[in-house]
């Protein structure tokens, strides 16, 4: 059975520093990686009519799966196959269900460093909520 790997991103300068340093640990990477992002279409469109609410929903697919592609490209290059996906929802409720629902054995994720602990305690991030709600090993980079 081949390892299967989930990495979780985002346009965050955390993500790209998990694709740099799983570039720089390729070797103790399996070769087959995937990759997703999640837009969060839980967002309150309060302040923009209803018929531009797709054309936004649109341009955060276009934009997201550009990211994706950037990504899956780069790890190309270190040698790893990229499955990528797209998928909406609140991430901190979607990367759980995936990794859970479709049994991946290791779930890398980055976290923000300094991001407050007051600001954690109170909101948590989605790396901490993603750490306590899978059944996989999670490796935080």
């Amino acid at each position: 059975m081949e390892t299967k790997i989930l990495i979780p991103v985002n346009d965050s300068p955390t993500t790209q520093q998990t694709i740099e340093d799983i570039v720089t640990y390729k070797d103790k990477f399996p070769p087959q990686l995937v990759l997703l992002h999640v837009i969060n279409d839980q967002l309150a469109y309060r302040m923009i009519p209803d018929f531009q609410i797709e054309m936004v929903r649109e341009n955060a697919e276009k934009a997201a799966r550009q990211r994706l592609e950037i990504m899956a490209k780069k790890l190309g290059e270190a040698g790893f196959n990229v499955e990528q996906r797209l998928e909406f929802g609140a991430p901190r409720r979607v990367i759980p269900r995936i990794a859970n629902e479709e049994d991946f054995q290791l779930l890398v994720i980055g976290r923000k460093v300094n991001s407050g602990e007051i600001r954690n305690v109170l909101f948590g991030s989605v790396a901490n909520y993603v750490l306590h709600n899978v059944e996989c090993p999670v490796l935080l980079f």
